[in-house]
């Protein structure tokens, strides 16, 4: 049997608002769920300046140094996305006048912008300046979040 355009059948004014509204749930839902892309290495900053942060670690065959991640008073950043595979990572932080906030015994290289560099020997022949690291021993954790505090 086929309808007339202008007519429908009494259930399909009940389904669809019903379909919009579970529609909706499911968009909310999928929006508000937890996501399994977390931060692997956080480094949170409990001063009251915005810090510029580097971190280095072993990275294939090499060590490498990345930076910088900008982070304000009371604020993290994500500096490690995928879960950590090593052991040590190395931290570096200033803040935005370069003054040193957090540093440590381990020579590596870096960069005053935006830099990915490999290798951690010969910083000032190859063009990069060196910069003492503080070493994170994140007891081979999945996860590791950096609290960077006002010295005392």
């Amino acid at each position: 049997m086929t309808l007339a355009p202008d007519r429908r059948k009494p259930t399909d004014s009940l389904n669809r608002p019903w379909k919009f509204v579970l529609a909706a749930a499911l968009c909310a839902l999928s929006v508000a769920a937890p996501s399994e892309a977390r931060a692997q290495f956080a480094v949170c900053n409990q001063t009251l300046n915005v810090l510029n942060i580097a971190i280095g670690r072993f990275r294939y065959d090499a060590f490498a140094t990345a930076g910088w991640w900008t982070v304000g008073p009371n604020q993290c950043a994500n500096v490690i996305q995928e879960q950590l595979d090593v052991r040590f990572v190395y931290v570096f932080a200033q803040d935005v006048f370069g003054n040193v906030v957090l540093s440590g015994s381990v020579p590596m290289c870096l960069a005053p912008n935006r830099f990915d560099i490999v290798g951690e020997a010969d910083c000032l022949v190859r063009g990069y300046l060196e910069a003492r690291f503080h070493e994170v021993d994140t007891l081979k954790s999945e996860r590791w979040t950096l609290f960077i505090y006002p010295p005392s």
